[in-house]
């Protein structure tokens, strides 16, 4: 079951955004859809039954100046979005995430999150982790720690709230999809690689982050990030071209109607070219992966609010559209 969007075609940039829908009781396929809401089945206007999202994304440079003729051509057959289910966009291969790259918002954890026995005053801790972001920045060294493709569920979906997290908590993130194959990427080049962007919701049991019997090893990404259904994802690829700068995008999650998080990507410690270039260094990210680059501040564990069932989620970020997810407890 899924909670219907309120205008699913709304709202982002550019002529045409491209999506993975199906009709009922048919298969997934790639669409083009247009502002106003139409949708072209790209394996029939590109003449491929078999294309896959991850297939387009293979083709991306070649492909792109095609996408471009199909969405301003006339006379192409086209049906409304509302007689399709909108899935997740694509299929990663990988999802790289990133954690601790909105300024704010690590200043926030890290004063969430007092170790035992620190008895420094607020102030103090704030100031410490201002110092180790700049320290970071100056260095180079985001972080980035790997996710898991079975984690990616619709923008629409509802999402699962595992009886063993205690403490489920939202992390609106904007997402950008890689093009063409990308290893040991400059910044400076970075963004050629990304075919476009996407909205994610990193979700976190904060209660598992960290691993209480083991503290020398530090953190449990698997336990925490990677139940299925933690990461809805979409409902768009943009493509990047219509996107534009990412340096002053605006995220903003609703938990039932209520503003949580309401941020910029100015925030960010790293910037999207950053992140990609930094992944790339040890990975080769591969066309239709995702790189995840951070949450900005208003989380659960800021305003002392986790998830809990019947919750339903609204995110958007700029140019991207919206999704809307309902939290469902998982049945004992």
């Amino acid at each position: 079951m899924s909670v219907k969007p309120e205008s699913a075609s709304a709202l982002f940039s550019g002529p045409f955004a491209l999506g993975t829908l199906s009709a009922a009781e048919g298969p997934a396929f790639p669409a083009l859809v247009d502002s106003e809401g139409q949708v072209q089945d790209l394996r029939t206007a590109l003449a491929d039954p078999a294309l896959t999202m991850r297939d387009l994304l293979e083709r991306w440079p070649a492909v792109l100046p095609r996408l471009r003729e199909l969405a301003a051509g006339a006379g192409a057959v086209r049906r409304p979005l509302s007689d399709f289910q909108i899935l997740a966009p694509v299929e990663p291969r990988q999802v790289f995430q990133s954690g601790a790259n909105y300024r704010q918002h690590v200043i926030d954890l890290h004063v969430a999150h007092r170790a035992p026995g620190d008895e420094r005053s607020e102030e103090e801790r704030r100031a410490e982790a201002a110092d180790i972001m700049d320290r970071r920045a100056a260095e180079d060294l985001p972080y980035v720690f790997i996710g898991l493709p079975s984690a990616v569920t619709g923008p629409y979906d509802d999402v699962t709230l595992p009886a063993w997290a205690e403490k489920p908590d939202w992390e609106l993130e904007l997402a950008a999809v890689i093009g063409r194959p990308a290893y040991r990427v400059s910044a400076e080049e970075a963004l050629e690689y990304v075919a476009g962007y996407t909205i994610a919701n990193d979700l976190t049991d904060r209660a598992t982050v960290f691993r209480r019997d083991m503290p020398q090893i530090g953190t449990d990404w698997l336990r925490s990030k990677n139940a299925p259904g933690f990461t809805p994802l979409g409902p768009w690829i943009v493509p990047a071209e219509s996107v534009g700068d990412t340096g002053d995008l605006r995220l903003t999650l609703r938990l039932n109607g209520e503003v949580m998080q309401d941020e910029s990507t100015k925030d960010m410690i790293f910037g999207v070219a950053r992140m990609v270039a930094y992944a790339s260094r040890t990975a080769r990210l591969l066309p239709g992966d995702l790189v995840l680059t951070g949450s900005p501040a208003g989380n659960g564990m800021h305003w002392g609010r986790l998830l809990r069932d019947g919750d339903v989620m609204d995110a958007s970020i700029t140019g991207l559209g919206a999704q809307r997810t309902r939290c469902v407890a998982e049945e004992a």
